[in-house]
């Protein structure tokens, strides 16, 4: 079903960014511009004008020129996700690409000297046309929707939850923005629970910017392409699990887990990759996804000669932290 400017009850910050991306049918642009037509513009006044060119050089006009040559599917989408960091003066260059993938893309940034830091990553999703986020609402499940001021959606009480049910293009840019923000907010929560993660720093409406692990003249790599020595690994597998006790603790799965998604530098290993963050007791899928996740670190130091078991490891810690039946949702009258 095509989405006519009658789904957004005006023409506001939302509307324009859809329109900017592409995501507004025919009939709906023609509604747009004649309502813009329709509604008479102050003349600026002098004031008005200065602070407009003030603003349009502060951002890729005032100076954000590159040092990455991105590809040209990707510069605008690029330059647009990062723009609000270097209004912000978090940033003042982006150096290369550190990873790249169907759903996100890693840059290394230099970061403005004023905020006291060398290098910094980007997470940058890709545009929704070119994003494949694999069963999604599996990982969902349990899981507030934000806003895109950080505010709670309630599920069935207004147009955004409407929207996200009928997966309007409205609708799905909600979603996108939830997601990101509830990827935020957990990177928040669990720095400050002392979890071996990249600290967040800021996050825009396509892009979190994070620590950076490496240097410049290269990026920590992920744990499965390193071969341990059996001391170390058995000391990499008790951070690992601490890691993975310290989130189930706080109600929180990883989702994704695996030696892909752990960085190994300087002898300290760090998980990455939040997006799939699973809700462990209101999510019926919660034990299933948890078990995958133990298992595939478990297969990773098994290669490098210890003996562990996935799955028996999953089972006692799950009981051993949450102390329900795997797939059982806890309601007001279930025990804590």
């Amino acid at each position: 079903m095509s989405n006519t400017l009658n789904d957004y009850t005006e023409y506001d910050e939302t509307t324009e960014y859809l329109d900017r991306f592409g995501l507004l049918d025919r009939k709906a642009r023609r509604q747009v511009q004649r309502k813009t037509k329709a509604t008479p513009k102050a003349k600026p006044t002098q004031a008005d004008v200065v602070a407009q060119l003030t603003e349009d050089v502060a951002g890729l006009e005032g100076g954000f020129q590159i040092t990455y040559h991105p590809a040209r599917f990707e510069e605008g989408w690029l330059l647009d996700s990062l723009r609000i960091f270097y209004d912000q003066g978090l940033i003042v260059d982006v150096l290369s690409q550190v990873k790249g993938g169907k759903e996100a893309s890693v840059y290394l940034c230099k970061a403005n000297p004023a905020t006291g830091l060398d290098l910094v990553a980007a997470k940058v999703y890709r545009p929704r046309q070119f994003r494949n986020l694999r069963n999604d609402a599996m990982y969902r499940e349990g899981r507030e929707m934000l806003s895109s001021e950080g505010g709670v959606i309630k599920r069935r009480e207004n147009r955004e939850a409407r929207a996200m049910r009928k997966k309007t293009s409205f609708g799905q840019e909600l979603t996108h923005s939830s997601w990101l923000l509830y990827e935020y907010g957990t990177l928040q929560r669990l720095h400050g629970l002392g979890a071996a993660i990249p600290r967040p720093i800021a996050n825009g409406g396509n892009a979190i910017l994070m620590e950076y692990i490496g240097d410049e003249r290269m990026a920590a790599p992920v744990l499965h392409s390193v071969v341990l020595e059996r001391a170390e690994a058995h000391e990499l597998f008790t951070e690992v699990l601490r890691n993975i006790e310290l989130m189930l603790k706080a109600e929180l799965i990883h989702g994704d887990l695996s030696a892909f998604n752990i960085l190994y530098w300087e002898g300290k290993v760090t998980l990455i990759d939040f997006p799939q963050i699973t809700a462990a007791l209101s999510n019926r899928n919660a034990y299933q996804i948890f078990q995958r996740d133990v298992v595939r670190v478990c297969e990773y130091f098994q290669n490098q000669g210890l003996a562990c078991d996935g799955t028996e490891l999953a089972e006692q810690l799950w009981w051993q932290h949450i102390g329900v039946k795997p797939g059982h949702k806890l309601t007001d009258e279930d025990p804590v």
